[in-house]
């Protein structure tokens, strides 16, 4: 049964509203995914605040023409929203992708472009936000705690001297 008008204009809306507060996007064909795999996908997406959408090719593609981005999708296309980490829905598909065969990645949007599905592979590959800033926290306290060891080194080595001699006066 066709959607009328005022069911497309809620979809249309929602849809703006994902667009407008999305740090980025990855579109992936899940033609022959039983329900039961794709619920799955769904609940790794609430635990890492990704929206999930399934729309009309149509209706999608209106949405992101009107924010400029020029998708070629094809196929029975679903979108994962990245509201926070740019990185995040990318990870969440790629894992899926390789466990469940017929979902195949399409493309995406990063940074206001269009980007293709090796691409999005490759982005999938990069350390989370979380990873990178840990790595930034840990070289950042890397020479301080060399520092502070060459502090206590000199200490260390006046108290086994200070030893040596109290040893030998005895």
């Amino acid at each position: 049964m066709p959607k009328t008008r005022t069911q497309k204009e809620s979809i249309v809306s929602s849809l703006q509203e994902e667009v407008n507060g999305m740090k980025s996007a990855v579109f992936f064909n899940y033609f022959g995914l039983p329900v039961k795999e794709i619920n799955l996908l769904r609940n790794d997406c609430r635990k890492e605040n990704i929206g999930y959408k399934v729309a009309k090719k149509t209706l999608l593609k209106k949405v992101l023409a009107e924010k400029g981005y020029d998708a070629d999708l094809s196929g029975e296309v679903a979108v994962l929203f990245g509201r926070q980490d740019e990185v995040a829905p990318a990870k969440v598909i790629a894992a899926f992708a390789k466990t469940h065969d017929k979902a195949k990645i399409v493309g995406g949007v990063l940074e206001g472009q269009f980007i293709t599905a090796d691409k999005v592979k490759a982005l999938s590959r990069l350390p989370s936000k979380q990873e990178l800033l840990a790595k930034v926290v840990g070289s950042i306290a890397s020479p301080l705690s060399g520092f502070v060891n060459v502090l206590q080194g000199n200490l260390r080595c006046l108290v086994y001297t200070l030893n040596a001699i109290k040893e030998k006066k005895s």
